[in-house]
């Protein structure tokens, strides 16, 4: 597996070979740097510990900046990634070009919070009649039995929180790899608003 981290900067359109207008969405993949190593010898599995988006040193506190090794400036996000595809050394510098051959990639992102809503929006419930005197429009109904066991079994589908959670798209299409911009352009639906961070890797199921 190869994996990277980068950023949704939005969504544009390119044409493709056959002359086919395709909508992409961009992904922004800047130097990610190899903050550190996990070893089969010292921690029990092989791993490496990548670092994207360069911060101050003035805004990292020190128990925090003691992880970084000499020379590598702090970074916003770290991940660990295990059984890494490609070699590395601590302080190699990994980008978009990772992917340049490769058809299909996962990402994974963290989903735009929507906020508490109804049944209706939330899990696409039909609602009752739109009726003057209905006096039931978008409410969800019984959520359980009159008599024995008279309880809300769990897993209702009721009214609550509704986004904001990790969420993983599988099997996006690469349609470009922009190495001079170090962006990738992918066919699909990519998890999160714009600006959040997403993870990158190379597709498990193809």
């Amino acid at each position: 597996m190869i994996a990277v981290i980068g950023k949704k900067v939005g969504m544009t359109q390119v044409f493709s070979e056959d002359g086919s207008l395709v909508p992409v969405t961009v992904v922004q993949i800047e130097e990610n740097v190899v903050v550190g190593q996990r070893t089969k010898e010292k921690n029990g599995y092989d791993a490496i510990i990548l670092g994207a988006d360069k911060i101050k040193q003035k805004r990292v506190i020190k128990p925090v900046a003691g992880q970084y090794p000499e020379g590598i400036e702090p970074c916003r996000y770290l991940r660990e990634f295990r059984d890494y595809g490609k070699e590395c050394a601590v302080g190699d510098k990994l980008g978009v070009e990772l992917f340049d051959g490769v058809g299909f990639v996962d990402v994974i992102g963290v989903s735009k919070g929507k906020g508490s809503q109804g049944v209706m929006k939330r899990y696409g419930f039909g609602g009752g009649r739109a009726t003057h005197g209905s006096k039931f429009h978008r409410g969800m109904g019984s959520t359980g039995q009159c008599a024995w066991p008279s309880r809300v079994f769990p897993g209702k589908k009721m009214p609550g929180h509704m986004g904001n959670v990790k969420r993983t798209v599988q099997n996006l299409e690469i349609v470009r790899v922009d190495q001079e911009n170090k962006m990738l352009l992918l066919r699909g639906s990519v998890p999160g608003a714009i600006n959040n961070m997403v993870i990158v890797s190379t597709a498990k199921r193809k």
